[in-house]
């Protein structure tokens, strides 16, 4: 499996960023390439609980994700898979101090069709996408968090 990587310091707390995180409806605010939810399991987002997910026309199509673990106030790891990859997907809190939060995501990740220029592929076009695509995800998510901080954080 390839793992790409990207990470963002936000203002916030790591429980505020995680609760956010958490919070399936604000996804299409800020998810790259996420025009609707179309499913949520209830116990989201306890292990085995799952979302499914619609891209925009140009996107990755329909995509679920199935929570494998889950730790409070640290992250959550979810098997994602569309028709293109499969993989997991890793979200991290860690505190960098009391008013800010690191949040880290990973995309392990394989794909599906297979052929002898795969590799070359997946190097020159598909790893950046999914990078930009990680990076974009981040940048929108500490956007919409912003305005739910309270007054003097951020």
């Amino acid at each position: 499996m390839r793992a790409v990587r990207a990470s963002l310091t936000i203002p916030g707390t790591v429980h505020a960023a995680e609760s956010f995180w958490y919070d399936v409806a604000r996804w299409p605010d800020w998810v790259d390439g996420l025009a609707r939810v179309l499913e949520r399991s209830e116990q989201w987002p306890r292990p085995g609980a799952v979302v499914v997910w619609e891209s925009g026309p140009a996107g990755r199509g329909r995509v679920t994700e199935r929570v494998l673990d889950q730790a409070p106030l640290e992250g959550l790891t979810v098997q994602v898979e569309d028709d293109s990859i499969r993989g997991r997907q890793r979200v991290a809190f860690s505190p960098v101090d009391e008013q800010r939060t690191e949040v880290a995501l990973t995309l392990e990740y394989e794909l599906k069709r297979r052929s002898p220029l795969t590799q070359v592929v997946d190097l020159l076009f598909i790893r950046g996408a999914v990078e930009r695509s990680l990076r974009t995800t981040l940048a929108r998510f500490a956007a919409e968090l912003r305005p739910t901080q309270p007054p003097g954080v951020g």
